[in-house]
């Protein structure tokens, strides 16, 4: 969720991405009706607006969401200040999630450590955490997420495709699949509850089950607890223009299928993809492989309900 409070001083657009500090005036947004059940996120927290992974696909381009250049990274400069304010507030648990805008682990983080500073704040207040990246980045903070398990933590890699080069040119600015496959072995072995987000599945691209079952295989064979997707993609206005321009330069002649295809439409729908996904959930099966995550349960609010 994009917050549309944030002030920012002066931001000339260009061609060139550059990086900005703004002032912010909420961390949290708790959704409507939270938790969702894809994620089980009752919070979203976005440190930062706009990404460093400039994915072809990101919905985050989208002209809904008011961001004029997403190159351009804005530091939220006061979100610990804030996060501290708002959890201190806040009586009932729910799960911060935090990757839904923008890569909490792009390499910007590397140097801010503005996420890592969030995570100690988010174990001192006892808060449940769900990370959703694409960097194995994560991994400097594996001590740190393994400790918030006590209360609940989750790390989902989203991997679209099995395949390095395929990577590399769909998702140009994060680290190809196989460092994120490693990743979860990693934080597997060290306990952590991580899996998969097989999403977007790109028509004509990566909706084959070839892909598919590289993706299971390779998730079962690193220790993933889960894979779950959603079949398709969105592909909106301001998303669709920048996409397309990418399909012309690395996929000639797919933007016109998509054309012919989906035309307008906000999303490429499940129906377009029903077989492939039918062909998931038996793979996922016969590797006894869950589709849906575990959830953060409140076992006070449980204990009060029984009283």
């Amino acid at each position: 969720m994009v917050d549309y409070r944030d002030t920012v001083s002066t931001i000339k657009i260009t061609s060139t991405p550059m990086i900005k500090h703004i002032t912010a005036k909420s961390i949290l947004s708790p959704l409507k009706n939270g938790p969702d059940p894809w994620f089980g996120i009752s919070y979203n927290m976005n440190l930062y607006r706009g990404c460093q992974h400039q994915c072809i696909y990101c919905d985050s381009r989208s002209e809904c969401y008011q961001i004029e250049n997403f190159a351009d990274i804005m530091i939220k400069e006061n979100a610990i200040q804030l996060l501290t304010k708002q959890l201190r507030g806040k009586r009932k648990k729910g799960t911060i999630g935090t990757g839904s805008m923008n890569d909490p682990y792009m390499p910007i983080e590397a140097r801010t450590c503005l996420t890592q500073q969030a995570l100690k704040t988010i174990l001192h207040f006892r808060f449940p955490l769900h990370i959703l990246t694409k960097s194995d980045l994560v991994l400097r903070d594996e001590k740190l997420i393994k400790e918030i398990g006590r209360i609940y933590s989750a790390v989902s890699f989203t991997i679209t495709t099995a395949d390095d080069q395929l990577s590399k040119i769909i998702e140009p600015g994060a680290p190809e699949s196989s460092r994120r496959f490693r990743a979860i072995r990693e934080l597997s072995l060290q306990g952590i509850y991580t899996g998969i987000l097989l999403m977007p599945v790109l028509p004509f691209i990566t909706d084959h089950k070839e892909n598919i079952e590289a993706v299971v295989r390779k998730g079962k064979e690193a220790g993933a607890k889960y894979i779950v997707t959603a079949m398709g993609m969105t592909n909106r206005t301001g998303q669709r223009e920048y996409y397309f321009n990418k399909l012309d330069k690395h996929f000639p002649g797919i933007k016109q299928k998509y054309i012919d295809r989906f035309g307008d439409d906000y999303n490429c729908p499940l129906e377009y993809h029903k077989e492939l996904y039918s062909h998931f959930k038996r793979l996922c099966a016969e590797n006894d492989m869950p589709v849906k995550m575990k959830f953060f349960e409140d076992v006070r609010n449980e204990q009060m309900k029984l009283f």
